[in-house]
């Protein structure tokens, strides 16, 4: 029997009349019934199903046939602003089964309510007794969001729509990068250092001009030399991008942020390496440049001469954030660039002992048949092998602890499987979409990971790890866009980050996101990023001081 329910369902309650009570003999109170089984679209996962389809059928056998006139007013299917919903019904199994259906589509990625009440009755009068409610969330809308185009046009596409995020929303005094989209005055050294490298690849593709992106790396140049503070050298984490004092990232934290200026330093030697020109502006651009690269004291952050960096300084505080710069992780440029000092180098002792660790940076152990050179189980988030080498080149990259390829590639292999694998059943993660890394989550902020698994995806760990994983990374980037794209495709670019599972999807962007994007694709389809970081004389020098071996 299929009967359909709209809103404004009018119930009629038939009477009758019948014998005086006293002259009958007495029915035996009805037997109160439950539910048996319950499925949607074929499944069983409890009372919470994620990635249903838009017309999903949610089958549910009761113990006893059901009275049909009570499924209308006690069975509700509502969207996330409580409106109600129509659904159509079909029972079957002497009316003890129903299979319920939305009368139109859903919406993807749209979370649902279908309440069963107490108000339901068997055909003998029966009260149901365990009343329940049921999370329905759509899933994928699997068509495609824009028009297919080739890969390498919508490569293209990635790097043009996400430089905008540096050079359109680029802080209008300091030129600099603000820390995020909705940042205001506040710029970040680090990500400054990824736009700085993202502006040769700009210039490049021609979504600017040379002159533009000179004027924007002589803007930013300018003012870390007549504004921006500085300890010993080094800067903060923030700055006011228009006054160029400190913006705390914590309290202690209000002083120099050593890996923040190694991504900021980065930046400066790769703009300084491509703006090459023989002329006056140019000349003086590259002196510019290394009169700041020259005057980080590196060697002052060993903190009176031990065998290990540190991250912070404060002129308040001093080292009471007492972080050491231990590996494995993004920290390897600190190092590199540390032994690379004209003034104030490190010997390769330093590394050894506090970044190395005297070796226990090693892993060797398989993760999914693929074997981790170095680093945490499963290599921990993917920026880990991003942030080093946007200009490090990891191709021929060796040293007594890894060859830097195997390592970059194994991490990004294994994250890759890891999502493929989805030991959590996080709704969404695929072979399509992976790639977890440091991001905004729904409440804040976390270092995704395969050892922290929080159920969101960052594009941006995937799509970074081109270089190293070509054909999933591409796979990801065309389920990204295609796919996911009226979700997750923006002004700059791809969203920081989303959850298939909640679901959810940020409306914030990040630079230290955005930039690795823009670079590390470069990289992967000319490698121009890593010819002028690795071309600069001062990089080979500090590597062949740690005992690297590279490719000249």
């Amino acid at each position: 029997m299929r009967q359909i329910f709209l809103l404004g369902f009018a119930l009629f309650v038939f009477t009758g009349c019948g014998k005086n009570d006293s002259d009958m003999p007495s029915d035996p109170d009805p037997v109160p019934f439950s539910y048996k089984q319950i499925t949607v679209d074929g499944r069983f996962t409890g009372l919470d199903y994620k990635g249903t389809s838009r017309t999903p059928a949610v089958k549910v056998t009761f113990g006893a046939p059901l009275d049909q006139g009570t499924i209308a007013t006690s069975i509700t299917l509502k969207d996330k602003n409580a409106s109600t919903l129509s659904f159509t019904f079909l029972s079957s199994n002497n009316d003890s089964t129903i299979v319920i259906k939305p009368l139109f589509p859903l919406t993807p990625f749209t979370a649902y309510e279908l309440k069963f009440s107490g108000g339901l009755k068997s055909k003998a009068g029966g009260t149901f007794n365990s009343p329940f409610q049921l999370s329905l969330t759509t899933g994928i809308d699997s068509t495609d969001k824009f028009p297919r185009i080739s890969r390498d046009s919508l490569l293209t596409l990635i790097q043009k729509q996400t430089f905008r995020y540096f050079y359109n929303l680029g802080h209008p005094v300091s030129g600099m990068a603000r820390e995020r989209n909705t940042s205001g005055d506040i710029v970040t050294t680090g990500g400054t250092g990824f736009g700085l490298m993202a502006i040769p690849v700009a210039i490049e593709r021609k979504f600017i001009t040379r002159q533009e992106g000179f004027n924007r790396v002589e803007t930013i140049v300018n003012f870390l030399t007549t504004k921006a503070a500085s300890f010993h050298g080094a800067y903060p984490h923030w700055l006011n991008g228009s006054t160029g004092m400190v913006v705390p990232f914590s309290e202690k934290d209000n002083g120099a942020d050593l890996v923040e200026t190694s991504c900021l330093m980065t930046g400066l030697i790769t703009a300084r390496e491509y703006f090459n020109e023989i002329n006056i502006a140019e000349t003086k651009l590259r002196e510019d440049i290394n009169q700041l690269w020259k005057k980080v004291e590196w060697d002052w952050f060993r903190r009176n001469g031990g065998n290990v960096l540190y991250w912070h300084w404060s002129p308040n505080y001093e080292w009471a954030m007492n972080m050491a710069i231990q590996g494995w992780n993004e920290c390897l440029i600190t190092y590199v660039l540390a032994a690379s000092g004209n003034d104030y180098t490190i010997p390769k002792s330093v590394y050894d002992i506090g970044f190395a660790r005297n070796g226990a940076i090693k892993n060797n152990i398989s993760y999914y048949g693929t074997e981790l050179p170095l680093g945490e189980p499963f290599g921990g988030p993917l920026f880990f092998s991003h942030y080093s080498f946007l200009g490090l080149n990891p191709n021929g990259l060796s040293d007594s602890y890894a060859d830097y390829r195997k390592q970059v590639v194994n991490h990004s292999k294994i994250n890759y499987e890891y999502c493929k694998a989805n030991p959590l059943n996080n709704y969404g993660y695929s072979q399509f979409c992976w790639g977890l890394t440091a991001s905004d989550i729904k409440d804040g902020y976390t270092a995704s990971s395969p050892t922290n698994d929080v159920g969101v995806i960052a594009p941006t760990a995937a799509i970074s790890s081109i270089p190293f994983t070509p054909n999933e990374s591409m796979q990801a980037i065309e389920f990204f866009y295609y796919q996911l794209g009226d979700k997750i495709w923006g002004q700059y670019g791809f969203i920081d980050a989303f959850s298939l599972n909640e679901p959810w999807f940020a409306n914030s962007y990040l630079a230290i996101d955005q930039g690795p994007q823009i670079v590390m694709i470069e990289n992967y389809r000319t490698g121009l990023v890593w010819n002028l970081f690795m071309s600069a004389p001062e990089i080979k020098n500090g590597l062949t001081r740690l005992g690297f071996s590279f490719n000249p």
